[in-house]
């Protein structure tokens, strides 16, 4: 019998050996998909959440912006004098920068910047400063901003629906 012949299979094992079917390849094709797909949502989970949590921790430092500005002009912000509701925009006051100005000036340019760093920073950002008049003084300050993108992603909200975040900061002044 010579080399050649006795390498030769029967000619039923050739059938087996020819390699993957069609439905095999496809069905793996389908598996991978799934996997893929499954690998992007997890991906777009993350990066929502990753912004989620940048508008929160930019919203906490504003917070403690005006506050710190609060306790630089302390004997102001007892008397109320940087407290301002949500939503409004106080007019722009004259520069404290290169000019001197009283400690109601310096509360009003605070203020107004405070103000300007919300819009800048948070998307629909807006804040609010209210100040006790009994002792021990307290500032209490609201951050709010639109997380519809992440709220939209983990609370299964509606998108397009407005979902207002908030952090409130309360300390005693005094």
């Amino acid at each position: 019998m010579s080399p050649r012949l006795a390498s030769r299979r029967p000619p039923r094992d050739r059938a087996r050996a020819r390699g993957f079917t069609m439905v095999e390849v496809l069905v793996s094709l389908v598996v991978l998909s799934i996997g893929l797909l499954g690998i992007g949502k997890l991906v777009l989970f993350s990066a929502r959440a990753n912004d989620s949590a940048y508008l929160r921790s930019q919203a906490t430092v504003l917070a403690y912006e005006i506050l710190d500005n609060m306790r630089a002009n302390l004997p102001t912000a007892k008397i109320q004098g940087y407290d301002v509701a949500l939503g409004t925009v106080p007019n722009a006051p004259t520069s404290c920068l290169a000019t001197v100005c009283s400690a109601v000036q310096v509360a009003n340019y605070d203020v107004y910047t405070w103000k300007q760093h919300l819009i800048a920073a948070l998307p629909a950002g807006q804040g609010s400063v209210v100040t006790s008049a009994t002792l021990p003084v307290t500032a209490t300050i609201t951050v709010q901003w639109d997380d519809e993108a992440a709220q939209s992603t983990f609370a299964h909200s509606a998108v397009g629906a407005a979902a207002t975040e908030s952090i409130v900061l309360e300390t005693v002044l005094q």
